[in-house]
């Protein structure tokens, strides 16, 4: 019996049955999505990942690959019949060696982000992918989703991150490319087949990552504009005097700030007046909070903010960012709202927001907006709280991601496709982009065991 295969492959510490231990993987973070599981298996090594997936493509039963389960769009949750399987990369949690005069990291799947980031910390180096879910995601599934976050304006996404990758196959071999190399153009770059692909291609199991110096002091900012059109201006300003010292680059609007000082404890807008928009900064610039303030005062007198507050010292500043990254759960306790994880170019952000509020009005005005995102990288989390007993979420996405498409851009920025958004691929994606995808999933899954149902 398959299981009981299974379960000799981990030992007994390395699968559980029991209802109440499996009851938190059995739907996503948000809530949407709800599926089933005859077990969870949890192996410690590559090699055990091998043998799991050897075995269940010999049964034909499906895998699904789960790191902590933080995604927005229910990549990793089992569908309803029962039959998949859930491997966990949670024991798989070392950090196997880092190497601070290469400026890299060789880690397990299943470590969580905080610890990679303390760990550079503790040689005086710096990972710079960062995440309100840091404390508990896991950066197998950073990098199976190519993850954003706050950084993405200096340091790119999660993709940009990797240097090498050891990843499981559906047929059980092991493919292992974790070299630390700047250099290589040895053939193709197999990595990347893997990364954003959600596990439909491959289990990641390891990782070589890239480190940075350490960006020294850091200065932050919270500003007061009064349009989205003015955070794209402000940014070209402020790049012109800091270059890429830029580390993050906030947008927020008024009613999502409002929405954390009321249902996050301890916590308050620290400029008397309110604006309709703010913007949250971070600059690389050794702490020189005087330089950062003479550059945001030439940045009001070109009128481009009409109020700013500079964090005098580090609490003050994580208490800005403490802001931001309970937005997430500020929202979800307000009430569920369309999630729309956009990216349009920087030059079209204002066009999208006007032209957005604009749709919003005419297809629901009692609908409320809920905007906030990466606006140095053009992602914006363009969320939309309809009216209670409304019926026109799919008519409010569906136009909302028609925009985004004629204005070149992507309806999924940073948080994949998962099942969620599956049916909207084939429709933003050219006929020759989706055909090749299919043919790389036929190629390395023919048997489509890795996470069915998901992405393609």
């Amino acid at each position: 019996m398959l299981l009981e295969q299974l379960k000799d492959i981990v030992g007994p510490k390395g699968w559980t049955t029991d209802p109440g231990d499996i009851q938190s993987r059995l739907t996503d973070w948000r809530g949407m999505v709800r599926g089933t599981t005859p077990i969870v298996i949890s192996p410690v090594s590559a090699a055990e990942v091998s043998a799991l997936v050897r075995a269940c493509a010999d049964a034909g039963v499906a895998i699904v690959p789960q790191g902590g389960n933080t995604g927005m769009c229910a990549g990793a949750v089992p569908d309803a019949s029962g039959t998949q399987i859930i491997l966990s990369l949670a024991r798989m949690n070392a950090i196997r060696a880092v190497d601070a005069n290469n400026f890299s990291m060789e880690v397990e799947a299943g470590c969580i982000l905080e610890k990679i980031q303390n760990a550079a910390i503790a040689v005086d180096r710096y990972f710079a992918l960062s995440l309100s879910a840091e404390g508990s995601c896991q950066i197998g599934g950073n990098l199976s989703t190519n993850a954003g976050g706050i950084n993405v304006v200096r340091y790119g996404t999660a993709r940009a991150q990797v240097l090498g990758l050891e990843a499981v196959l559906a047929d059980g071999s092991i493919v292992s490319s974790m070299r630390s190399l700047r250099k290589d153009t040895a053939g193709y770059d197999l990595k990347q087949l893997f990364i954003g692909s959600e596990g439909t291609l491959g289990i990641i199991t390891a990782a070589t990552l890239k480190l940075y110096p350490q960006p020294g002091p850091i200065s932050t900012a919270l500003v007061a504009i009064n349009s989205a059109g003015d955070a794209v201006r402000l940014l070209s300003f402020l790049r012109a005097e800091f270059a890429d010292a830029i580390e993050a680059f906030e947008l927020v609007s008024e009613y999502v700030f409002g929405l954390v000082v009321k249902h996050i404890p301890d916590t308050e807008m620290p400029l008397e007046d309110t604006a309709p928009w703010y913007v949250l900064m971070d600059v690389a610039i050794g702490g020189n909070e005087e330089r950062l303030e003479a550059v945001l005062i030439r940045a009001a007198e070109a009128d481009l903010l009409s109020d700013a507050v500079i964090a005098k010292n580090s609490t003050e500043s994580e208490q800005l960012w403490h802001m931001r990254h309970a937005i997430a759960e500020a929202e979800r306790a307000e009430r569920k709202a369309q999630k729309h994880d956009i990216s349009v170019p920087v030059s079209r952000l204002e066009e999208f927001l006007q032209r957005g509020e604009a749709l919003l009005a005419d297809l629901v005005p009692d609908a409320q907006l809920v905007a906030f995102g990466h606006v140095g990288d053009g992602n914006l989390h363009y969320n939309v709280a309809l009216p209670e007993g409304s019926e026109d979420g799919t008519l409010v996405t569906t136009a909302i991601y028609d925009l985004v498409d004629e204005l070149g851009g992507s309806f999924s920025a940073e948080h994949g496709i998962g099942s969620l958004k599956r049916e909207y691929l084939p429709k933003y994606r050219s006929e020759g982009e989706i055909a090749l995808m299919r043919t790389l999933k036929r190629a390395l899954d023919p048997k489509n065991i890795l996470n069915p149902g998901k992405v393609i």
